[in-house]
């Protein structure tokens, strides 16, 4: 017999969990929501110290809950969305037990039954609200190499990295970010990149945002994005700019291509990485050219921008790119692994996982009655993941629970 029994438990109690809880207490919903550590973990524990958001603050809002700023088109710390998110718990007043992690989740008799560290829940519906960044994806080709390594969510500062040259792979937002950092401190950067897509931080007067929302681009299906994974490379540090790892490399930065392999601390570098930046400039122009059109075809009074649409001069290191990295004749000491993260759906024990370990559902709803998954990058469409979106899927999900009522 479970210890507990509860309507809709909810799993997670970072923004998506909290919006959840949210939207059920609107609706009259019975709910507990669990979280394995603190409210806004990942938010406290794995970021790094000098991260600025990559959404300007007028952008930045949870559902009735508006984020409180001085300046709307500046972009906000790590510790001003940490209080954020509590002073938006303080507001929910959710049911929540926090350090209760839950390590198996299973079916019965049509009842979904939660192994917790703190006993065992019976639920007629689940919320799986745990967010998309779950488990760190480090390649293995260090693995047995005496250097300092670590991940993106476990960096913090410049000051934890030993002496020396920092080599940062991967060049996502995550990834040029620290690097620039790492270079601001007086550190000789290396930085991997692969396939990447590039965009504008403003154009014509307004942020990336405004334009992805103007036209309506956020609200993208997964449908209609098709295959398309990777994230754009934005940045709101020192006050939000365009990227171009060309001005990077003019600062001394060096740019390599994607890591293929690895012996004796001797890196193959992959061809490439001219191609690759091609490729960051064919996204960029495509984006500059769709908002012209827009902006043409609506007929909107916003400036021109030809300053936008200037391409910096290959560096040296991308006209005759490394091919090996030797890690001591550089002297790099540290390797920062800006590559990514995955779900970590292990303790899921009934069938909505596919061969890759993904949830499967359509718009957070699974096809097992009562299982439902919030906060996925492109749960049903692009801003699902984002501050400003999830409240939206999160009502449907509560509508849906309310129906099977």
């Amino acid at each position: 017999m479970p210890d507990e029994e509860i309507e809709t438990l909810v799993i997670g109690g970072g923004q998506a969990g909290l919006t959840m809880s949210h939207q059920l207490k609107q609706r009259g919903l019975p709910h507990l929501v669990l979280e394995r550590h603190r409210i806004a973990e990942r938010w406290r524990s794995e970021r790094w110290d000098g991260l600025k958001f990559q959404f300007p603050n007028w952008s930045v809002r949870l559902p009735d809950f508006p984020f409180p700023h001085d300046d709307p088109d500046a972009f906000s710390d790590t510790g001003t969305i940490i209080r954020y998110i509590e002073a938006y718990a303080a507001f929910v007043a959710p049911p929540i037990r926090c350090g209760v992690a839950v390590t198996r989740l299973a079916q019965r008799g049509g009842v979904f039954i939660a192994e917790t560290t703190d006993g065992t829940i019976a639920a007629k519906n689940v919320v799986v609200a745990t967010g998309p960044y779950q488990r760190s994806i480090i390649p293995d080709v260090l693995r047995d190499h005496p250097i300092f390594q670590v991940h993106a969510s476990d960096y913090k500062n410049p000051a934890q990295v030993p002496p020396g040259a920092v080599l940062v792979a991967g060049a996502g937002a995550s990834g040029a970010q620290i690097a620039e950092e790492l270079q601001h401190a007086g550190r000789r950067v290396y930085l991997s990149i692969a396939r990447h897509r590039r965009l504008p931080r403003r154009y014509r007067g307004r942020d990336l945002i405004w334009w992805l929302a103007e036209m309506r681009l956020d609200q993208m299906t997964p449908e209609e994005r098709g295959s398309a994974r990777l994230g754009p490379v934005i940045s709101g540090a020192y006050g939000g700019r365009n990227i171009d790892f060309r001005n990077f490399a003019a600062d001394g930065m060096v740019l390599v291509g994607r890591i293929e392999a690895a012996q004796d601390g001797v890196i193959e570098i992959a061809p490439g990485l001219a191609e690759s930046m091609v490729d960051g400039d064919l996204v960029y122009s495509t984006f500059l050219d769709t908002v012209d059109a827009y902006v043409k075809r609506r007929g909107l009074d916003l400036p021109d921008d030809p300053a936008a649409r200037t391409i910096v001069a290959d560096p040296p290191c991308v006209t005759a790119p490394l091919t090996r990295l030797d890690l001591a004749a550089e002297g790099i000491s540290s390797v920062i692994w800006a590559t990514g993260y995955g779900v970590d759906f292990g303790w899921i024990d009934v069938p909505v996982l596919d061969e890759r370990g993904e949830a499967i559902h359509h718009n957070g709803i699974s096809e097992l009655p009562g299982l439902y998954f919030l906060g996925l990058q492109w749960l049903s469409k692009m801003n699902s993941s984002f501050l400003s979106g999830v409240g939206d899927d999160a009502a449907v999900l509560a509508d849906h629970i309310s129906a099977r009522r």
